[in-house]
C-alpha cells in the first residue's frame, strides 16, 4: 500500500490495482471548492490503467459524501462577469469529463448527503454504491441555477421522465428511491459500504478485461445522442479494433483451449 501526498484536498492511497480516493474536507461536508475540483480533475485525467490501476474507489470523509458547491465560492460568483463564470463552468466541465473518460473502472461510495455537484460527481462514475441512510438531491434550481453539465450524462442512468423529476423538483430522495430510478447500482447497510464496494470491484475485475471495460465505456459515451447509422458505424469500428487487442486474442485463445473465459485479475 502506498499513499500519494501531493494533494491538499484528497487522500489518495494505492492498494494493488485499486486506487482509493477520499474527498478530505469533512468540515465543509466535502464541498466542491475550486482546489478540490482541480485536484480531482488532475487525478482522474491521469492514464491510471497505464499506471497499473484497474479501479478507482471514491468516498467522502466525515458524515457526508459531498454537499455540492462551496458556499464561499458561490458568494464570490455573485458579482462575477461572463468570462469568470465561463472559466468556472469550464472547470466543472473538465472535472466531469475526466471522470467519465477515465479508462479504469470507477466506483463512488456514497454515505450521508450527496447534493448538487457532489451528486453529479458520484453519478459520473461507472457504479454508485450507497448506504441505506444516504440521500441524494440535485438542488441547483433551488438557487436559480441549472444543472446543465449533469444533464448531459445523467441520461446514461435515468429515463427522461425521471430526469425531469430529479432536476426540476429539488427534494431529497433516499437510497432506495435512487436505486429505483437508476442513480444507484447497489444499496447496502451502513456498515457494509467498504466490504460491498471492494467485493463489487474485485468481482468485475476478475470477470472482465480492463481493456474491454475501457473501450466499452468510451463507446457508450461517444454514441450517446448519435443517430442510428452514426452509432452503428462507430460500433462497427470499435468492434473491429477490439478484435486486434492482446486481451481479445488472449480471451479467445483461453476459451478455445479451456472452454472457460480467462481470469483477468
Amino acid at each position: 500500500m502506498s499513499t500519494d501526498r501531493s494533494f491538499e484536498t484528497l487522500e489518495v492511497r494505492r492498494e494493488g490495482d485499486l486506487l482509493r480516493v477520499t474527498l478530505d474536507n469533512p468540515a465543509k461536508a466535502n464541498a466542491l471548492a475550486p482546489r478540490m475540483i482541480a485536484e480531482l480533475t488532475e487525478l482522474y485525467s491521469r492514464p491510471l490503467r497505464g499506471e497499473g490501476v484497474r479501479a478507482v474507489l471514491l468516498r467522502g470523509a466525515g458524515r457526508h459524501f459531498s454537499a455540492g458547491a462551496d458556499l464561499e465560492h458561490l458568494r464570490s460568483l455573485r458579482d462575477a462577469g461572463p468570462e469568470e463564470n465561463r472559466r468556472d463552468s469550464e472547470a466543472l466541465r473538465a472535472l466531469f469529463a475526466s471522470v467519465l473518460r477515465q479508462d479504469a473502472l470507477t466506483v463512488a461510495m456514497v454515505h450521508g448527503s450527496c447534493v448538487a455537484g457532489g451528486c453529479g460527481l458520484a453519478t459520473a462514475h461507472d457504479y454508485v454504491v450507497a448506504t441505506e441512510t444516504s440521500r441524494f438531491m440535485y438542488s441547483e434550481v433551488r438557487i436559480g441555477f441549472v444543472a446543465a453539465l449533469v444533464a448531459t450524462f445523467l441520461p446514461l442512468r435515468v429515463k427522461g421522465r425521471d430526469l425531469r423529476e430529479l432536476l426540476l423538483d429539488p427534494q431529497f430522495i433516499d437510497a432506495l428511491r435512487a436505486h429505483e430510478l437508476g442513480l444507484v447500482n447497489r444499496v447496502v447497510a451502513d456498515d457494509e459500504l467498504e466490504t460491498a464496494t471492494v467485493e463489487l470491484a474485485a468481482g468485475i475485475l476478475e470477470r472482465a478485461s480492463s481493456e474491454s471495460i475501457a473501450r466499452t465505456k468510451m463507446l457508450l459515451l461517444d454514441s450517446l445522442g448519435c443517430g442510428l447509422d452514426d452509432a452503428l458505424e462507430l460500433a462497427a469500428a470499435v468492434n473491429a479494433e477490439a478484435r486486434a487487442t492482446p486481451d481479445c486474442k488472449h480471451g479467445i485463445a483461453t476459451f478455445l483451449e479451456t472452454k472457460k473465459p480467462p481470469s483477468w485479475r
